[in-house]
């Protein structure tokens, strides 16, 4: 059986990964040479080469222990996308109105986190279904919460005990992992080739949910 693994792909390793950011448009070209676009994807999807990220025996021994313990490509896992990890720049420090969430209708008490990228009218909004426990600030029309809210790390949802007042603007600061599983289902690595500097080639992708 197929499970979330609530556990983190070893951070240090990340970190050195080389990254894509990849969406998925559909071109086609009129007789008259004018194109029509359509957008197959609704998100982005990201994958990582996490081979980057071996520096030595012992990086790799952790890889391929991660591996066996997800079963390959079986069990998703978290992971750190080091280029885009908060609701603010990877710089700074997450705050309590970094982001947008909703605008309450004074019924609704159940939101759910989101990140939004681009201007305001052409923004596209990300679901955040994997924040970090411990990091999730939120704020109601500008004054931040320190109680009256629970917060679901398995899937980003954000429980007030009441509903706040209708308009009230609800927003979120927080940092967030990616649930992510291996793409591959064996791990081919050349011990030689990796002692003289070559990196192996091992694949996370993106789990959208």
């Amino acid at each position: 059986m197929t499970a979330f693994h609530d556990v983190r792909f070893p951070l240090d390793i990340s970190r050195r990964a080389q990254a894509v950011v990849q969406r998925r448009t559909e071109i086609v070209v009129l007789g008259s040479g004018r194109e029509q676009r359509n957008a197959r994807w609704r998100d982005a999807r990201r994958r990582w080469q996490v081979g980057y990220g071996c520096k030595s025996m012992d990086d790799l021994h952790a890889v391929i222990a991660f591996f066996e313990a997800r079963r390959g490509r079986l069990h998703a896992f978290r992971f750190r996308d080091w280029a885009d990890w908060k609701s603010c720049n990877p710089l700074s420090t997450p705050a309590a109105d970094d982001q947008l969430i909703a605008t309450a209708d004074g019924s609704t008490t159940t939101f759910q986190l989101v990140k939004r990228y681009g201007d305001a009218a052409d923004a596209h909004i990300r679901h955040i279904t994997r924040p970090v426990s411990g990091t999730v600030r939120v704020a109601v029309d500008g004054v931040e919460q320190t109680t009256g809210f629970t917060v679901d790390h398995a899937t980003g949802q954000i429980s007030f005990d009441a509903a706040p007042p209708v308009g009230a603007v609800i927003a979120a600061g927080y940092e967030f992992d990616v649930p992510a599983r291996f793409d591959t289902d064996e791990l081919r690595i050349d011990l030689a080739a990796f002692n003289h500097g070559a990196a192996p080639d091992i694949d996370i992708i993106e789990v959208l949910e």
